[in-house]
């Protein structure tokens, strides 16, 4: 099997794996805090693989094609926020389901989207250049977007400073700071850059692992969020057609090549999810359902990129 075919497969191997993780954690339910405990090191790690696919030190060569460039920010952190502001409005009052689907949806893919570009028949270069443009930018307004579009009260009784830094910190900062060094490491040798197409066949699998740690360790929330997994359903996938859509019209009014549109229509369809998880895992005790609702949407949005 080459890597190529494993990421055409990623979706039923995501599934498999929270299958097998809901199984074991309703028949074995005190093995939940084990998994709890395996869970952190797994997601800092696949972190830290798939950062290291995305070219931090060369934000520069993003802005080469300056409409390409327009496109991708107008579209990831305006117009798709407008769209996810709309979409609250019809949501129940449920400040979980909320806050679920405000961090997955306002922080663009870094990672899937240059896969399915390729399969997709985007332009795969130009996805790599502006990918550290979208993680950089999405570090810096994503607390931003969640100030304004969430009540002050869920605000400050959910993302508190004392869970989330430390969360931040250890689960995103130093996965980034260490594929910092990584790539410093690589670029001073070109014979290393076999490390970074090595590293690349792991976050396949151990996102499989954590999806695997999840279902098993908040099989209770899985349960208690089916009735909302329903809801956010046609959310998802109304929001799926929405950045499709998007994607044309920036296409068309900024005359962009074919391919360069197909790569915006994946940039704007596809999310961070497993970026935002760890900030959904550290919430305190009530907002479980948070977490679900990100992998959920995962899920989703990979079926429609196979779509």
């Amino acid at each position: 099997m080459n890597r190529l075919t494993l990421e055409r497969r990623q979706v039923w191997i995501y599934l498999a794996a929270i299958a097998a993780g809901l199984v074991l954690g309703s028949t074995q339910p005190g093995i939940g805090p084990h998994q709890e405990t395996l869970l952190w090191p797994m997601l800092a790690v696949l972190l830290y693989t798939t950062f290291v696919q995305v070219p931090l030190l060369h934000v520069r060569a993003a802005f080469r094609d300056q409409r390409f460039v327009l496109a991708i920010m107008t579209g990831n952190f305006v117009l798709i926020p407008l769209t996810v502001l709309l979409i609250l409005q019809w949501l129940p009052d449920d400040p979980a389901l909320h806050l679920g689907v405000l961090l997955v949806l306002l922080a663009p893919c870094t990672d899937w989207f240059i896969t399915f570009a390729q399969l997709g028949r985007g332009n795969t270069a130009r996805a790599v250049a502006v990918t550290p443009l979208n993680l950089l930018a999405q570090l810096l307004l994503l607390p931003v977007y969640l100030w304004l579009m969430l009540p002050a009260t869920d605000f400050s009784a959910a993302l508190r400073e004392e869970d989330m830094l430390p969360a931040a910190l250890a689960l995103i900062g130093l996965p980034l700071l260490a594929t910092v060094f990584t790539e410093y490491w690589i670029e001073k040798n070109s014979g290393r850059s076999v490390w970074r197409g090595r590293l690349g066949w792991w976050p396949v699998p151990l996102l499989a692992v954590v999806v695997f740690l999840i279902a098993g360790a908040q099989v209770g929330a899985v349960r208690y969020a089916g009735l909302v997994l329903l809801t956010v359903l046609p959310v998802f996938v109304g929001s799926l057609l929405a950045a499709a859509l998007i994607a044309h019209l920036l296409t068309r009014v900024l005359q962009l090549p074919m391919d360069s549109g197909r790569t915006l229509a994946f940039s704007l369809g596809t999310c961070n999810s497993f970026v935002v998880l760890p900030l959904a895992l550290a919430l305190p005790a009530g907002w479980e359902t948070t977490a679900v609702i990100i992998v959920f949407q995962s899920l989703v949005e990979l079926f429609g990129m196979v779509f």
